[in-house]
């Protein structure tokens, strides 16, 4: 796990105070932002990470967003929330609307990388998906918090209803394909790899 994304993970990412738009986004996509960022010089973004350990705590995103609108609403022309619903039951989207800041649309971060509109019609109700940062960060977001480095017996009753891993890939890593690979056969799932790109999240950035 390199430090970058153990901050991440437990710390989120602070903005720098330059730009017009803030993006307020979970940490396990602060990779892909910053890489679309310097392609496209998008040097009028601003990005502040929420710690992607929320990923695992949905009822932590909603005041945390808040929080942080409240904090930098007025240090902005406008604020950009690179969330979708992640688990929160449209709690995120209410309080959006309420505050006057558009997010991202989707219910999830596999979506809008995989395209909302090809998620909604593809048939994977039985799939566990990875995206890089989760590939990367496997052990820190799924295997020590269910407790399956000390009770792995545990696997079968935590995966009994999966059949494949999907890992959603965004850039063309030979060593993480590998990893993702390493990681279903330690669920014992059926390995699948789609080499997404970053998805919808260009388009929405391009938009903010």
């Amino acid at each position: 796990m390199s430090d970058l994304d153990a901050q991440l993970t437990d710390a989120g990412l602070q903005p720098s105070g330059g730009g017009k738009v803030l993006l307020l986004a979970c940490g396990a996509l602060a990779h892909e932002i910053l890489a679309l960022r310097a392609a496209n010089g998008w040097d009028h973004l601003d990005l502040q990470c929420l710690p992607a350990i929320y990923h695992n705590h949905p009822e932590r995103i909603t005041p945390a967003i808040r929080a942080a609108v409240a904090a930098h609403k007025d240090s902005y022309q406008r604020i950009f929330v690179v969330y979708a619903d992640c688990g929160t039951g449209g709690l995120l989207q209410a309080a959006c609307a309420e505050m006057g800041v558009e997010m991202i649309p989707g219910p999830h971060c596999y979506s809008f990388f995989m395209g909302n509109e090809a998620f909604a019609a593809a048939d994977d109700m039985t799939a566990f998906y990875l995206t890089d940062f989760l590939a990367r960060q496997f052990d820190a977001f799924v295997w020590r918090p269910l407790g399956l480095d000390r009770h792995p017996q545990l696997l079968d009753t935590y995966f009994c209803n999966y059949t494949s891993l999907i890992y959603l890939a965004q850039t063309d890593d030979a060593a993480l394909t590998e990893k993702a690979r390493q990681i279903a056969a330690r669920m014992g799932l059926t390995f699948i790899h789609r080499r997404t790109g970053y998805g919808d999240l260009t388009s929405a950035l391009a938009q903010a």
